[in-house]
């Protein structure tokens, strides 16, 4: 992914208002993917420096929370000249905490977030 798609300004702006609530259970307002390997970040805050992120990662099958840098993620050089990129179709419908405790149980972020949005939608179709 080049570096300017992953500032895009609306999903800077989410982040950055975030971070001035720091110590809140934050729901993610981007998530970012290795497209041809390991890799998948969650993010909730920007630091007002504009370049560390806070969320869940995951790296090698062991997602933890905490501090990312944005420039890192826009300069990584992977194969086939990609890059990392954005998930445009990403929407946070939980809190971080609620992908951290998916993503260990099940060893992988994607898993989480399919785990928690057919959770959502099943207890959609409940209510209905």
């Amino acid at each position: 992914m080049q570096p300017n798609a992953l500032t895009h300004a609306r999903t800077a702006r989410a982040a950055s208002k975030n971070g001035r609530h720091s110590g809140r259970d934050h729901v993610p307002v981007v998530k970012f993917f290795h497209p041809v390997g390991i890799g998948t970040w969650l993010a909730t805050e920007l630091d007002a420096d504009g370049d560390i992120l806070f969320g869940l990662a995951e790296l090698n099958d062991a997602p933890e929370l905490g501090s990312f840098s944005l420039e890192e993620l826009a300069t990584l050089k992977l194969p086939f000249g990609m890059h990392i990129e954005r998930d445009l179709f990403f929407t946070g419908a939980f809190p971080i905490s609620a992908y951290a405790e998916a993503a260990r149980g099940t060893g992988s972020i994607t898993a989480a977030i399919r785990i928690l949005s057919n959770a959502a939608r099943a207890k959609r179709g409940k209510g209905a």
